[in-house]
């Protein structure tokens, strides 16, 4: 039982370590916006503006792919 924790741990570990970096270094947003959240998928991430857009950009570029704007 002791030698199947250990594997599990070691996976765990060796998974979460294998992991691309989630946060870009810069993300440029658009003039006047200003971020309230941040997520990420494995090839895009998306900030959420504090002016209710969701901007999606290209996660190997940086360029901005897709902007929604969120209806309240």
């Amino acid at each position: 039982m002791i030698a199947g924790l250990l594997v599990i741990l070691t996976l765990i570990v060796i998974r979460y370590t294998d992991r691309r970096t989630p946060l870009p270094e810069v993300i440029t947003l658009p003039d006047g916006a200003m971020a309230a959240t941040f997520t990420y998928g494995p090839d895009w991430y998306a900030v959420v503006t504090t002016d209710d857009r969701i901007l999606i950009f290209n996660r190997e570029t940086g360029k901005l792919a897709q902007t929604i704007q969120i209806k309240p």
